[in-house]
């Protein structure tokens, strides 16, 4: 034994003479050779793999590669792409930096010769195609992540034979990747960690309707589970309380339904996402049994539950270590209990948009842990003090937006809490700008809006470093002060006040700027062309509309590249558009109704390609409608060229705005036949589901500020203004112009239009019989055309029609006698020569005649009456009358006509006796 303790000794101070006191060997050639030629596949088009080189012989020193100190071998390889830093507001530069730190190309399978890889990591890059069957067999991984990529098609079930997999994330791919069963996860009976969020599984649906499956029902050692975005349209299924070791659960924005019982046997959750599920009954009592829970987000379920109840089932053991409460539009209702103190370790609790009712709580001031509350769109009323706020010095995040409260503070008040976003939307602030906020040194978000303050912008309120700020709908007054020092200012939004003078100068990052609907006046040119304002790509939304600028419009749009929105409707402004418009590349709305502009359309328009919605109305422009507004124009959804000056024909090429839902020509010059083609307009033929975005605009990060498009139309003769519910309009306005022909009966494939509007034109032809077919009408105006012929039957089926003029045209016969028409006034048919109700001249009942019958087709106008057949009925009248009369008078002819027939019965008697 003691020459063995002795070889030792001898063998490990011969190691730490010899190898500096480390066993550290360095990275295996074979392994590096296989790193290389990995890398030889790869797109890096920020160089992060610059270490990857021949050159430095030690890869375990490589980016991204972690080595077994012993061994050398390559244990983990990490290539995930480095996160954006922070969580506020993300400036373009930053995200395109992020972006072109992601890598891409070929996954080399030469990775299979990296033998003792435990850990893969290679999520938040741009990886495509079918994930690599060749990592399957990759068999010491215990950590695999491809999560965030471009990967589509099918996962391959040949992931079963990872039996060490510990943690597998395959989430988040934007290439849509499916399953066609989950039978391989029972293979996985170590894996702790699941991500299949976003991953299409509805191949394996059967999984959760029964029977049990034999694939997660089996993976007992599971902590953590995110099946979120998958739209099951099924319960939670039984086989749940198996997972007693679950920590995570995330099951949001899924089609989940059924009660949440079963989650109560979860004893071992800490964290719980049901957001956006039509789950039934409310929280069930059990769950005040999970005393491990710090996080439960059920947000946008219809729990229909007062909010007492659910404070109830969580006073329990949740309440001691509860941090996160978040129940946003969930129907909860009832008056807040004030017993928000037992929840000591509580710090988020997000209410907004529920029905919440009663006085503001004031055990909220019991919460010292509390940091991010938000209960604003409820129904909360009375008055706030600072002894609400006198604990609470962790708060960073305070919203009652939108409620009836007012705030009631000393002016020499000093908050305790260091915020950074405060919404204060509809409270009682005025009339005067709250003092204590100079004191909010580390605000970020501000929103004041509607706040009833009468007053002047204090100097002391732009030296608080504001990403976003919300001043809109008061009575502020006077000029708007130089903002070029407030260089992180990113949203501004003054609309709707009343301040007056000229146009501030900006900072360089501002990337909102709403001063509409206030009292502005003269020339843009310094604020455009200054050279403090100069280059501002930042700027994505400009809204000026509602004011009193004027003048010409300089040529200096070069410096705003970046602007998405720009709206200059209703002001003064003259002359004509600049060319250096055509430089805003990234232009999607561009309002400039309502002003002086005259001239054509500027060429270089065109160059916009990204166009949603143009509207040029009540303006002077002239010239012809252009052939690129349907070639370079493939996505704009509203065209409003109303009340101008323009002229010519309708380019076929129009007809390639597939996406267009508003189309209004009228008021102008126009001439020509409608195209046939009109019915390529696919997005009338279709209704706006609520999924889908509004007609708005956000800026690229979130700012707390949005813009809401907004637009005149002309609808059942009046003009109205459409926003919030915009997205559903469907309107076609030619009227005003000089258009003939006949209306193409293509237009009637467009089912979903609600306005049609051709009056005072020289159309011509009948009224399309298959107009009923456009089912979604509810305003038609046909007025002042040449149109002949009957109105269509069809007509009738329009059950939605509640506004109808086909008055001074040329049309005849019967109005469709259906309630839906009798029920408009006579107006709306005078002016032809038509008959029947609601008009006061009746149709006579029509006799056929003999000649019709033969030929078997209508004489124009079916109701008309025929004056033969009358004369020779009265005809026969006469002569019969004529006749008997005589008879009956005079003696002597009933004698002479009694003799004429018996000679008559004689010679007919004789005639019939030869027959016989």
């Amino acid at each position: 034994m003691s020459i063995f303790l002795a070889f030792l000794f001898i063998a490990t101070t011969l190691n730490i003479n010899f190898c500096g006191g480390s066993s550290y060997r360095g990275c295996i050639d074979s392994e590096r050779q296989s790193l290389l030629r990995f890398k030889k596949d790869l797109i890096d088009p920020s160089n992060r793999l610059a270490s990857w080189t021949s050159g430095h012989v030690d890869c375990c020193t490589w980016s991204g590669i972690f080595c077994d100190n012993l061994t050398g071998h390559v244990l983990e390889l990490k290539l995930t792409t480095p996160p954006l830093e922070g969580n506020g507001p993300v400036s373009e530069d930053a995200a395109e930096s992020f972006s072109r730190s992601k890598l891409g190309g070929k996954i080399n399978p030469s990775l299979l010769d990296l033998k003792h890889l435990r850990s893969l990591d290679l999520s938040y890059n741009n990886f495509d195609g079918q994930i690599p069957i060749f990592l399957c067999y990759m068999h010491n991984l215990r950590y695999l992540d491809l999560s965030h990529n471009l990967f589509q098609g099918i996962i391959p079930h040949q992931l079963g034979n990872l039996s060490n997999l510990q943690y597998l994330a395959l989430d988040g791919n934007l290439g849509i990747i499916h399953v066609d069963n989950l039978g391989w996860l029972s293979s996985l009976s170590v894996l702790k960690y699941l991500l299949l969020y976003s991953v299409d599984l509805s191949e394996s649906f059967d999984w959760l309707q029964g029977p049990i499956p034999y694939g997660l029902q089996n993976l007992t050692s599971l902590k953590y589970l995110d099946l979120s975005d998958n739209n099951f349209n099924s319960s939670i299924p039984n086989w749940f309380y198996r997972l007693s070791r679950l920590q995570r659960l995330f099951l949001h924005d899924n089609w989940l339904k059924g009660t949440l019982r079963i989650l109560g046997n979860l004893t071992s959750i800490e964290e719980l996402d049901l957001s956006s599920n039509g789950f039934e009954g409310g929280i069930p009592k059990s769950m005040g049994q999970l005393c491990n829970l710090k996080s439960i987000t059920i947000s946008s379920v219809n729990l229909s539950q007062p909010i007492s109840d659910v404070l109830d089932i969580f006073s329990g053991c949740v309440s001691d270590v509860l941090e996160i409460l978040e129940l946003h539009e969930s129907q909860v209702f009832g008056q807040f209990p004030d017993r928000l103190g037992q929840f000591k370790k509580l710090s988020s609790l997000h209410l907004y948009g529920n029905s919440i009712s009663g006085s503001f709580p004031s055990s909220l001031g019991e919460l010292t842990s509390l940091q991010f509350f938000d209960i604003s769109h409820n129904k909360l009323n009375g008055t706030i003090s600072e002894l609400h706020f006198s604990n609470l010095t962790r708060l960073l995040e305070f919203a009652i937006s939108r409620n009836s409260l007012m705030f009631h503070v000393s002016p020499h008040w000093v908050p305790p809490f260091k915020l950074e976003s405060l919404g204060l939307a509809s409270c009682h602030l005025g009339p005067k700008f709250p003092l204590w906020l100079r004191s909010l040194k580390h605000l970020k978000y501000l929103d004041i809006s509607d706040s009833r303050i009468k007053d002047d912008i204090p100097t002391f309120l732009f030296k608080i470093p504001f990403l976003t700020i919300n001043l809109s709908h008061n009575q502020i007054y006077g000029q708007i002060p130089n903002l070029t020092e407030s260089t992180q200012l990113q949203v501004l939004d003054l609309n709707s006040n009343n301040l007056s003078g000229s146009m501030p100068l900006l900072p360089f990052n501002l990337h909102l700027l709403d001063l509409s609907n206030n009292v502005l006046s003269g020339s843009i040119f310094h604020f455009l062309c200054h050279k403090m304002n100069e280059s501002k790509p930042m700027m994505q939304i400009l809204i000026l509309n509602n004011n009193f600028l004027s003048k010409v419009i300089p040529d200096c749009w070069m410096n705003l590249k970046g602007l998405k929105v720009l709206n200059l409707g209703n002001n003064r402004f003259t002359g004509k558009l600049p060319a250096s418009i055509g430089t805003l590349s990234s232009l999607e709305w561009l309002n400039l109704r309502k002003n002086n502009f005259f001239g054509t359309i500027p060429v270089s328009l065109k160059n916009c390609t990204q166009m949603v919605s143009l509207d040029l109305g009540e303006n002077e422009f002239v010239g012809n409608l252009k052939v690129w507004v349907g070639e370079k124009f493939s996505g704009m959804k509203i065209l409003n060229l109303r009340s101008n000056k323009f002229s010519g024909h309708l380019p076929k090429e129009l007809c390639n705005l597939r996406s267009l839902q508003i189309l209004d020509l009228a008021d102008n010059n126009f001439f020509g036949t409608i195209p046939r083609c009109i019915n390529n307009f696919s997005a009338m033929k279709t209704k706006s589901s609520n999924e889908e975005n509004n007609m708005n605009y956000e800026p690229d990060a979130y700012y707390g500020s949005t813009y809401l498009e907004s637009e005149l139309l002309v609808k059942k003769g009046q003009m109205v203004e459409y926003n919030t519910i915009l997205k559903f309009v469907r309107v076609i306005d030619l009227s005003k112009n000089n258009f003939s022909g006949k209306i193409p009966m293509e237009v009637t494939n467009l089912s979903e239009l609600q306005s049609f509007n051709l009056s005072h034109n020289d159309f011509t032809g009948r009224i399309p019989e298959n107009i009923g077919a456009m089912r979604s009408l509810e305003s038609i105006d046909f007025s002042r055309n040449q149109l002949s012929g009957e109105i269509p039957e069809s007509l009738s089926n329009l059950t939605f029609l509640s506004n109808l003029n086909l008055s001074n045209n040329n049309l005849t016969g019967r109005i469709p006698s259906s309630t839906q028409l009798r029920g408009f006034d006579a107006s709306c048919f005078t002016g032809n020569q038509l008959c029947g109700p609601p008009l006061p001249n009746s149709c006579t009942v029509t006799i056929p005649t003999l000649n019709n019958q033969n030929r078997g087709e209508k004489d124009g106008n079916e109701d008309e009456v025929n004056w033969f057949f009358v004369s020779m009925a009265l005809g026969f009248i006469v002569g019969f009358w004529s006749f008997i009369g005589s008879l009956l008078i005079s003696q002597r002819w009933r004698y002479l006509y009694c003799q004429f027939l018996n000679s008559l019965q004689d010679k007919l008697g004789s005639v019939v006796r030869k027959c016989y």
